[in-house]
């Protein structure tokens, strides 16, 4: 699913709610978790799962084409943990 089919999907199953105010509720919620990453702190939604960023230290790489290595820089990455109410209906439980 796309951000326009969870509006779209939403839009539909509110329909008493204008389709661009969904589109802002949908585009706040994604920019404070965005925001809320940026910074560092962990985003949890209960039943569903858990955002935060971890970081992976600096290490000598290797360009898979030439063979040779490379230096990659200390970065930080999103990291989703799921959680256990979506796992459990993941597995049919």
């Amino acid at each position: 699913m796309i951000r326009s089919e969870l509006i779209q999907k939403i839009a539909d199953d509110n329909p008493h709610l204008y389709q661009r105010d969904v589109e802002r509720i949908v585009n706040t919620i994604f920019d404070e978790i965005t925001d809320a990453m940026s910074r560092g702190d962990r985003v949890e939604l209960r039943g569903f799962g858990a955002f935060s960023v971890k970081q992976r230290d600096a290490r000598v790489g290797r360009n898979p084409r030439t063979g040779e290595s490379v230096e990659v820089e200390e970065k930080h990455v999103p990291f989703f943990k799921t959680g256990k109410l979506l796992r459990d209906r993941l597995n049919g439980k």
